[in-house]
């Protein structure tokens, strides 16, 4: 009787241990589920989110750049060339004694700056253009913006790039969307600046 009752109890035990396993396997099933739903639903927010704070940190940047053009190293004008989703000008990006040539362009899905340093004596800017990424995922030409739009001293749009001595002013226009396909909706960067060494005179 003894022993019957012992066996009674090790087969309850085991049991127990069973129904407790399969209960600790379900709920982990349930938490990993939980996690990998959470992940998959905002990850593509995160993305987004990063994407937004980079650009704005690169569009930040190229404002005050164009903000600060001025006459080059060997005394060319500020100004060397505009297009929508291109724009050349001089100025001191690295608070050196250069004027470096600066070059903002939208190319893909990406706005690039690059960067020429004059060398010699006297300066020239003949050396290899030096290009870093400031914004990713960038929809300007898929939505056919452009990425630039200038204006002159009277705040008349200049629709005519060759005329860059008229040039004062300078509005900034960058969409950037992770997924085109997903929402939320693209987010619209507008920034403009003043052209100050230029304006003064």
């Amino acid at each position: 009787m003894y022993a019957t009752n012992s066996r009674h109890i090790r087969g309850l035990s085991l049991l127990e241990v069973v129904v407790w396993v399969g209960m600790f396997a379900v709920t982990m099933v349930a938490i990993v589920s939980s996690l990998l739903y959470f992940y998959r639903t905002s990850s593509f927010a995160l993305q987004e989110a990063t994407a937004v704070t980079s650009a704005q940190r690169g569009i930040d940047r190229m404002v005050r750049t164009i903000r600060e053009a001025a006459y080059s190293s060997n005394g060319a004008y500020p100004v060397v060339s505009l297009a929508a989703n291109d724009f050349v000008f001089y100025a001191d990006v690295d608070s050196d004694s250069a004027i470096e040539r600066v070059h903002y362009y939208v190319q893909g899905t990406n706005l690039y700056e690059g960067i020429v340093n004059p060398t010699g004596d006297p300066p020239a800017y003949t050396g290899a253009e030096v290009a870093t990424i400031i914004a990713e995922n960038v929809r300007n030409i898929s939505q056919a913006l452009g990425a630039f739009t200038y204006f002159d001293a009277s705040g008349v749009q200049i629709l005519n790039y060759t005329n860059i001595l008229g040039l004062r002013f300078v509005t900034a226009n960058i969409v950037v969307d992770v997924d085109v396909n997903k929402p939320p909706v693209s987010v619209t960067f507008r920034s403009s600046a003043a052209m100050r060494n230029i304006i003064r005179r």
